[in-house]
């Protein structure tokens, strides 16, 4: 994929179901709202591309979606990696277009771009103003049909895809094992056994006569489908598409398919390796499952939900919540057009084995075959996947997406809907069959993934790689490749001019207020039968005091960890019950407790709510769980290069300050935290006086009013405004310049981290831009002079973070540890440049664009809408903030900006982590900072704003 994603990469399990014999959960209401099928055109042009179309008027933008069928499993031999580093290429010049002006054509319009690359396809996508479909159109048609692979755009972006390798799977503990040793290990000769990022050493090796050869062979219109959706004329829609798509020629040479039958797996593999960078050991499994079109894919959907999805799933209730085992247990549901795999996963909590959580796993298994699903997880297994395909279907996109995976998976644009009606007919006796016939003991591939400094003297080799009896196949290159070269500067076709603007048609909230104080804020949307249910409050982790850090986090993690009435578990199974997830949440001004059902199951979920926002019971059994598991976590995060950096910038920035302290604390800290101190965070935010409960989607201001009075206006608490953090003394912190050592860091953080200003600051929106002219976007000046003009990371942004108090800016990226030196002072001559000189106006407005795009593409779904007006709670913000972001955005002028940037962006007053292999780049930062301090990574204590014991 182009742009950085944060996480494991990891399809989440999908749901839930309950374990104990407790009080029975909440009966599940019959399913009054379902999934609307995919309302769509299709047709086939001569020349073999796939069409298809499906209008909403209600959205002012369109999504276009161009899905290749060729995918990493198709990378030729020697060339693993291949498929997705030519994914990179295609957003480089054709014959019309210059390099990167895809993001011209969309980021710079307020839409945005992006691609990726599965085993099977490769997709490239849009979001864009509906007014500039044609020109999108002229691009995807021009890049399928010619594009440009010259010498110095490969070697950038093959830099590119290297560090995407480094960040995702070399720097990022557990990368090798979900991005190498699972494929390789899962398959015996069918080439999804070959990573998809490839290697190293395979990367180098490839040629630009390679590149030809590959897009010559699979991007092609016979091997392409073509979706847009959103709001269009349909007729005017066919006549582009005629006059764009139409003249590119299908070639005659066919199209090589991989064949491979990968065999059934009949005797257990186990493999134990011992790699860096891992904070805690794991355990992973998985088992081949049929191809996604298969009749039994719909019984086990339904079995990975009950698997692994929600609080109340088995994995979760029984290694996480009741033994205590895992930091996290979960699954990924891997259906593919050839065989697949169902994985299950646990990441174990502090001082267990991966003996214990293989023992765990195989236990739960074994409970699938053994005994049929209860009638409550059926159900619930049931109720979430439909919550789950509405909520996909929210917006132009995610419907597009849904259309094409369908087509290029399955073969059948109607497979999604036909599979949601499979699952609703899945029985407990038809989850039993396919666990008894797909997951057995036998059929089992086992990984023990321990860290490195656990591996016994003279241990014995046990390493995962391809089996070599893989079979891929040679890239024969067509005969009559044609290489194409940018046009010369009269005769290159321009993108058509856009067409008139399409209003966009905001949200407009309703608010009323209950007798306690509590304000009531609705939001209708009735497109779809989904409610979002936010409950805020003012206060948060900037009120904690300095020595209990994580007090507020922490706190808040426990409001769904049971009440005065409803344990855990139960609250877990009555919300997900309901086909939603009940999650809380602090942030550095306030705290929230939000979920998402269908709008016929609103009443029972607000029931739920109420009960988790008035009556947590800080029981001190939860309470040492939940301070286990959040240590845990911590653990995880400090050997994460970029995520270590970003703590370490904040201390320095902010010292003792409120926004200094880790937000969810240290393991030091957490140890010391008591129950008075979480109860005491709690009372210090949550009272109906400083609380907004908030509803959007498919439900009415009258009855949300009822709904909030039946359910709230028997709430008291204290009255008045929410505490204010402690007074900040006058001045910052002395910037700083911090290297924590961490040796043989597959990457090295940077972050470079200044004060800034409050939300309410009269000077936000004059710098909110200046931060996106500077790193906010793939078209930023930041990505464009470390990644696009030097491939020397995978991305690089900025980012601010104005809260009640002043926040931070900070611009940040991840790079090989040898240029660790020279992105620092690349982002520092940046951040300098911003303040000297006014931005032209043609840049500063497609930043402008970007904010206002981002801003419109969020109140598409309900819970985009619900988070915005949560932040305008919490941060004391008029709901009028709603109306007027875009022409507040759009009144800002050049002057504005370079006035803000110089006071807020000048990198002296900023202060510089990097985190990595010291020894690589040390020297190099040193002769530009003199003063350097450097902390081994074993020595850094994050309690401290001295950063030292």
């Amino acid at each position: 994929m182009r742009l950085i994603r944060a996480g494991l990469l990891l399809s989440a399990a999908l749901l839930p179901t309950p374990l104990f014999a407790q009080a029975a959960p909440a009966k599940p209401t019959p399913n009054a709202a379902s999934v609307t099928p995919l309302d769509f055109t299709e047709r086939t042009l001569p020349n073999g591309l796939r069409v298809y179309a499906m209008r909403d008027t209600s959205t002012p933008n369109v999504s276009v979606q161009v899905w290749y069928d060729v995918g990493s499993k198709d990378d030729p031999k020697g060339r693993s990696g291949f498929a997705h580093m030519f994914e990179h290429l295609m957003f480089k010049a054709t014959r019309n277009l210059v390099p990167e002006q895809m993001d011209r054509l969309t980021e710079d319009v307020g839409g945005y771009n992006n691609a990726s690359t599965n085993d099977d396809y490769t997709n490239y996508f849009e979001v864009v103003p509906a007014n500039h479909l044609q020109r999108l159109l002229f691009a995807e048609a021009d890049r399928m049909a010619s594009l440009v692979v010259e010498p110095v755009s490969f070697a950038s972006e093959r830099d590119v895809v290297k560090e995407e390798l480094r960040q995702r799977t070399l720097a990022q503990p557990y990368g090798k094992l979900f991005s190498i040793y699972y494929p390789e290990l899962s398959y015996t000769r069918h080439p999804y056994a070959r990573p998809g990022i490839g290697s190293l050493e395979e990367l180098q090796s490839a040629g630009i006569d390679d590149v030809r050869a590959f897009h010559a062979t699979y991007y092609r219109p016979d091997n392409a489908v073509l979706v847009v959706s959103g709001n269009f004329d349909p007729k005017q829609l066919d006549r582009w598409v005629d006059q764009y798509f139409a003249p590119i020629a299908k070639p005659t040479a066919p199209i090589p398919r991989v064949t491979v039958t990968e065999p059934a797996r009949t005797a257990p593999v186990a493999r134990t390796v011992y790699e860096a960078n891992t904070p805690l050991p794991a355990v992973l499994m998985s088992w081949h499952i049929p191809a996604d079109r298969d009749p039994d894919i719909a019984a086990l959907s339904v079995l990975n939900a009950v698997l692994a999805t929600g609080e109340s799933s088995r994995l979760y209730e029984s290694l996480v919540y009741r033994d205590q085992l895992a930091q996290s247990a979960e699954t990924f549901f891997d259906t593919k057009q050839g065989t697949g795999n169902l994985v299950a996963y646990a990441i174990l909590a502090g001082g267990k084995t991966v003996e214990q959580g293989e023992a765990a796993l195989k236990q739960e298994i074994a409970r699938l075959r053994d005994a049929p699903v209860s009638a409550a997880e059926l159900a619930e297994a049931k109720n979430q996947i439909l919550t789950s395909a509405i909520r996909a279907r929210e917006t132009a996109e995610g419907k597009a997406s849904t259309l094409a995976s369908s087509v290029i998976i399955d073969g059948d644009p109607r497979a999604a809907d036909r599979q949601l009606a499979a699952i609703q007919r899945v029985t407990a006796a038809d989850v039993q069959r396919v666990a008894r016939r797909y997951l057995g003991e036998a059929q089992a591939v086992t990984i023990r993934y321990l860290p490195a400094e656990q591996k016994p003297t003279n241990a014995p080799a046990d390493p995962i790689s391809i089996a070599p009896t893989v079979q891929v196949a040679a890239l024969k290159a067509p005969a009559d490749i044609t290489v194409f070269t940018p046009a010369a500067e009269g005769q290159r076709v321009q993108p058509p001019a856009p067409a008139a603007p399409v209003a966009a048609d905001l949200p407009r909230p309703v608010e009323t207020r209950l007798a306690n104080g509590l304000r009531v804020i609705t939001v209708e949307r009735h497109d779809l039968p989904l409610v979002t249910a936010s409950l805020v409050a003012t206060g948060g982790a900037a009120t904690d005091p300095a020595r209990a850090a994580g007090a507020s986090s922490l706190s808040a993690a426990l409001m769904t960890k049971g009440t005065a009435t409803r344990s855990a578990t139960e609250i877990a199974r009555a919300v997900e019950s309901l086909g939603g997830a009940i999650e809380s949440d602090a942030t550095r001004d306030g705290a929230s407790v939000d979920l998402t059902v269908k709008s016929d199951q609103i009443d029972p979920a607000m029931t739920i709510l109420a009960d988790v926002a008035q009556h947590p019971a800080f029981s001190p059994e939860e309470i040492e769980r939940a301070r286990a598991q959040a240590i845990d976590g911590i653990t995880v995060a400090y050997k994460n290069p970029a995520q270590l950096a970003g703590l370490v910038a904040g201390r320095a920035v902010f010292g003792d300050r409120p926004y200094g302290t880790p937000l969810e604390g240290t393991p030091a800290s957490l140890k010391a935290l008591t129950r008075q101190d979480l109860t005491a965070a709690y009372a210090r935010t949550w009272a109906p006086s400083r609380a907004a409960l908030i509803l959007v989607g498919d439900i009415t201001p009258a009855r949300a009013q009822a709904l909030a009075q039946r359910q709230f206006g028997g709430w008291t608490g204290p009255a008045g405004n929410a505490p204010t953090a402690a007074a900040a003394e006058a001045g910052y912190p002395a910037p700083r310049v911090i290297v924590v050592d961490m040796p043989d860091a597959g990457q090295a953080g940077v972050v470079v981290a200044r004060p800034a200003i409050a939300r309410a600051d009269p000077r936000y929106y004059p710098l909110a831009v200046a931060n996106t002219v500077l790193g906010g976007g793939f078209s930023s000046r930041l990505n464009q002079e470390i990644r696009i003009k030097r491939g020397l990371a995978y991305g690089a942004g900025s980012s601010l973070a104005a809260g009640r108090q002043p926040g931070a800016i900070a611009a940040r990226t991840q790079t090989k540890n040898a240029t660790a030196a020279e992105v620092v002072s690349l982002i520092a001559a940046e951040m300098q440049r911003m303040g000297q000189a006014p931005v032209p106006s043609n840049e500063l407005d497609t930043r402008k664009a970007v904010l206002v795009g981002n801003f419109g593409r969020t109140v598409e779904t309900t819970d985009g809408i619900a988070g915005l007006i949560g932040g305008y709670v919490v941060q004391a913000l008029p709901l009028t903030e709603l109306g007027r972001y875009t022409s507040e955005v759009q009144g800002v002028d050049p002057a504005a900006v370079q006035s803000a940037a110089a006071a807020l962006l000048d990198p002296k007053a900023a202060s510089i982590v990097v985190v990595g292999d010291a020894k690589q780049f040390l020297e190099p930062l040193r002769k530009a900072y003199p003063k350097v301090e450097v902390v081994p990574a074993a020595s850094l204590d994050l309690d401290r704003a001295t950063l030292t014991k």
